[in-house]
């Protein structure tokens, strides 16, 4: 018996009661053809996932195994709510409060060829989103290849760069600690799970000397904001001007004694914050007070609302050292100093082949992928993207060039972002601020996998032109929320149900407020917001 049939014959005695692996690995090699793929996550991004994967040819696919883990008991993904109470240190499934709404206009958001269904609003509450992605896994029969309530705690590599599979462990709804295996493992679990959560000098004695009073002192990230009434009566300061941190805002001000909004940079806040009033940046905190930049300082604060992101962090990854934290990294010698496996600053994960391919030597290019990295582009669409050009390169190992072209193609676009002025490191995976650049990227996934024949040509952009003129609507949420404060919201989207109908709603919206705004010589504010 050869090496790799010991190895093969011993992976084979992992198997644990109450999961059933992705297929019994035997005691040799499995047959030409078959694989194993683990996704994990039911969000967007997994559902997209197994969606190209169970649509791939039967010619294609008919030995291979597919499976996802989901945490929850849904999909949906950040606009499943979490029904659990959490509060710190434990952190909650998604940050999604009840009264969250998108801010971006559901045509954006849709899969290929699955618009919303009729009398959805155009800017709807998350209860539409979330049943969106439960119409979507069940008109694609997705719901029996998830494992639901299985959340993977860790995942270990198991061969070499040339040959392996993933060792998975997972605990169950039971809490079972259990074993499966794959041969490609395709990370979709979101990007908005574990809080940045920035310190200030001072702001422990600012907290302990605030502890007995009537509103105790407190620092809280958005991922735990959910009802804007717990601040009644309370002075609020929210740090960070992102959607949480607006929403937070304009929620809040209705309740609170007073809400301050701490930025960095201008930023124009939404209807409805009149009364929020605008700090520079926080420079430290002192005893009784928290004095900005700017010299001037609040002394009335109750409560400290962080509205500062997340971090880009996959634990299951790092546990078994396949994910190296390295906060201060700030260039690719942090990964090849390491031997070229992977690294993340908290921003950005490299190195990866269009945000998408690991290329770390220690496992084949194809082994483990992302799907969902990208913000700043709309991700239901651009997800489905990224799902084929995985689903291709998996199926055909040969698509993709060498490691080592990949990772002279990564540093060339990471010398063009900075010769734009951004910093490739700092950014992360989010696509460059002009409005083109995320279709573009995702056409240049589809236009690869055309050029190579893996996929037919069908003579159009995978990016429809109405997704891209989107992009122009500049009046439209505006236009959206007055349509809304009129009581006219039912009639406009009445009867709205293709792409063609979606398409022609949101011009004739933008247009309607466009013409308004300037009758009416109203200040124009650039409010349209793509993505995460």
């Amino acid at each position: 018996m050869t090496l790799r049939q010991l190895i093969w014959a011993f992976a084979s005695s992992f198997h644990f009661l109450g999961l059933t692996p992705f297929y019994d690995i035997p005691t040799l090699p499995p047959s030409p053809g078959s694989k194993s793929i683990a996704i994990i996550g039911a969000g967007s991004a997994g559902l997209a996932t197994l969606k190209v994967f169970l649509g791939l040819p039967d010619e294609i696919r008919h030995s291979w195994n597919i499976s996802l883990y989901e945490q929850s008991g849904d999909v949906g993904g950040i606009w499943l709510p979490d029904p659990r109470p959490v509060s710190p240190p434990n952190i909650p499934y998604t940050p999604l409060y009840p009264r969250l709404h998108t801010n971006t206009p559901v045509p954006s958001m849709t899969y290929p060829h699955f618009p919303f269904p009729p009398g959805t609003p155009l800017y709807p509450s998350h209860e539409h989103i979330q049943a969106y992605h439960e119409r979507y896994a069940k008109h694609h029969n997705l719901l029996p290849h998830i494992r639901f309530h299985h959340t993977v705690l860790s995942t270990k590599w198991i061969g070499d760069s040339v040959e392996g599979f993933w060792n998975i462990t997972v605990v169950d709804h039971l809490n079972r600690t259990l074993q499966a295996r794959a041969g490609h493992l395709i990370v979709a679990s979101g990007n908005n799970h574990l809080p940045r959560i920035p310190s200030w000098s001072g702001q422990e004695k600012w907290l302990e000397s605030g502890k007995d009073r009537f509103f105790p002192r407190e620092i809280l990230h958005s991922v735990y904001y959910r009802e804007p009434e717990r601040y009644t009566n309370r002075t609020l300061l929210i740090i960070g001007g992102g959607a949480s941190g607006q929403d937070a805002a304009v929620q809040t001000v209705q309740y609170s004694r007073r809400t301050y909004i701490s930025l960095r940079h201008d930023v124009d806040l939404p209807p409805g914050s009149d009364n929020v009033v605008v700090k520079p940046e926080v420079l430290h905190f002192a005893k009784d007070s928290i004095i900005f930049v700017d010299g001037t300082e609040l002394m009335d604060v109750d409560s400290v609302l962080l509205g500062t992101g997340y971090e880009q962090r996959k634990p299951f990854l790092e546990s078994a050292g396949l994910l190296t934290v390295d906060p201060s990294a700030r260039s690719n010698s942090s990964s090849s100093s390491r031997g070229g496996t992977l690294v993340t600053n908290l921003q950005y994960i490299f190195p990866l082949h269009q945000h998408i391919f690991s290329l770390s030597p220690e496992y084949p290019v194809d082994a483990l992928g992302f799907i969902g990295l990208p913000t700043r582009i709309a991700n239901c669409p651009s997800d489905f993207a990224q799902s084929l050009f995985v689903a291709q390169a998996i199926a055909n190992p040969t698509l993709l060039p060498p490691r080592g072209d990949l990772l002279r193609e990564l540093a060339e676009r990471e010398e063009e972002t900075r010769r734009l002025g951004l910093d490739p490191y700092v950014i992360g995976h989010a696509m460059l601020p002009d409005r083109e650049m995320s279709s573009d990227y995702q056409d240049d996934l589809v236009e690869f996998l055309k050029q190579k024949k893996a996929i037919p040509d069908n003579g159009h952009k995978y990016v429809e032109e109405w997704r891209r003129r989107i992009f122009t609507y500049d009046y439209l949420k505006r236009g959206w929320s007055r349509i809304v404060a009129l009581g006219e919201a039912e009639t406009w989207v009445k009867g709205v149900e293709s792409e063609e109908q979606w398409s022609d709603l949101m011009y004739r919206v933008n247009s309607w407020q466009e013409d308004w705004e300037r009758q009416n010589g109203v200040h124009f504010v650039k409010d349209f917001v793509v993505g995460g």
